[in-house]
């Protein structure tokens, strides 16, 4: 199946913040009281990253996410923790190669993701409690000047240009 197939099979639109498509696919009857408001318990979403959206532009969540992948291209994740460490996953198909085929990021932690190789890559993710737009911050270049030098360098290719 190719990428617009793929889109319009599983109703993908755009992410209006980090890039690639998306469809929330399920939210739970339960919600949780949080400092920031009432949130579903759980929900999901397809995510896909494409040769045209090859970018999930660096963001930070409240909630903790959990990635699996699904179908098509491995991807890579960059996260910086709470106390500013950088790490690299490959989420993908290729365990012989070290992919990873699910990965979670705690809440508070930052994350970007990059399409390797071409056509695309479908991933699911988890989100609880669930996601709100509230709770999500795109990163700007000034949020990464707190970092090392060497961790701004790697997170280049990751920070959405200003609108």
């Amino acid at each position: 199946m190719d990428k617009a197939a793929l889109i319009q099979k599983l109703g993908l639109e755009l992410h209006p913040k980090e890039g690639g498509y998306f469809k929330r696919t399920y939210q739970s009857d339960l919600s949780i009281d949080t400092p920031e408001g009432s949130r579903y318990l759980l929900t999901s979403i397809f995510y896909l990253l494409t040769d045209d959206q090859p970018t999930g532009f660096l963001h930070k969540n409240r909630s903790d996410i959990i990635h699996y992948y699904q179908l098509g291209a491995p991807t890579e994740y960059v996260v910086v923790n709470s106390v500013g460490e950088l790490s690299r996953h490959i989420l993908g198909p290729d365990l012989e190669k070290g992919h990873v085929l699910q990965l979670t990021v705690k809440g508070g932690d930052w994350k970007g993701s990059k399409l390797l190789g071409t056509g695309y890559s479908l991933i699911s993710e988890a989100v609880s409690p669930g996601f709100d737009y509230g709770d999500n911050t795109l990163a700007l270049a000034e949020h990464v000047v707190q970092f090392p030098e060497a961790t701004q360098k790697a997170l280049a290719g990751f920070i959405r240009a200003n609108d």
